[in-house]
């Protein structure tokens, strides 16, 4: 039984990494509906890292960044944390509301915008519960997202001392955006509890 990421097999990050895939083709379709064009979404990367190593990957602990955190409830309880820089954000908030890309700017944020970064933050995280739920027939009930803007080493800290007593490792989806020729990539965070882990793999058939 693999109770942390540390002994996840290839076979097991490769079957994650599928759900990502749909997951992620599902939300750029809810997406391209809101804002009525094609917006291609893809999952590039999918790896395991230690949760201290986060800020890093995401451009360092000062950089400022857009985190999005969701409690998920029932048959594999785990957490959700999509984080993207301020910029990226800004951007992102540009296509969903519909304005001129690059028009946001990071100081002066709307509540229109505040809103569309919580909508995409719901999307990307329903529609990657909904393909988990329908690989594994279980059962996922997220909360409502908290939005955070901050250093990325305050969002960081402030989950981790919630989640570093659980565990200390974390699933990486790297998750791209493009529209026309604007890519975004952004770092979808899957932290479920260690018992969680081995309930997901079970289901998925690949827990060895």
């Amino acid at each position: 039984m693999a109770d942390n990421f540390n002994e996840l097999s290839s076979i097991q990050l490769d079957a994650l990494k599928e759900i990502g895939n749909i997951g992620a083709g599902n939300a750029a379709t809810a997406l391209a509906q809101m804002v009525n064009s094609k917006i291609d979404m893809d999952v590039p990367q999918v790896s395991i890292l230690p949760f201290e190593d986060v800020a890093d990957l995401i451009g360092g602990a000062e950089s400022h960044v857009v985190g999005i955190y969701l409690n998920v409830s029932g048959s594999a309880p785990l957490s959700i944390l999509f984080i993207l820089p301020i910029d990226k954000a800004c951007l992102l908030a540009d296509m969903l509301i519909g304005k001129e890309l690059y028009s946001t700017n990071p100081e002066e944020l709307s509540d229109m915008d505040i809103s569309a970064m919580m909508e995409l933050g719901n999307i990307i995280s329903a529609t990657y519960l909904n393909s988990l739920a329908m690989f594994t027939q279980l059962s996922f009930s997220p909360s409502v997202p908290a939005l955070g803007m901050d250093m990325a080493g305050a969002i960081i800290d402030a989950i981790l001392a919630q989640f570093g007593q659980i565990a200390d490792h974390v699933l990486l989806l790297e998750t791209q955006f493009k529209k026309e020729d604007v890519d975004v990539v952004g770092h979808f965070f899957l932290l479920p509890e260690p018992e969680s882990l081995s309930v997901i793999l079970s289901a998925l058939g690949v827990n060895f």
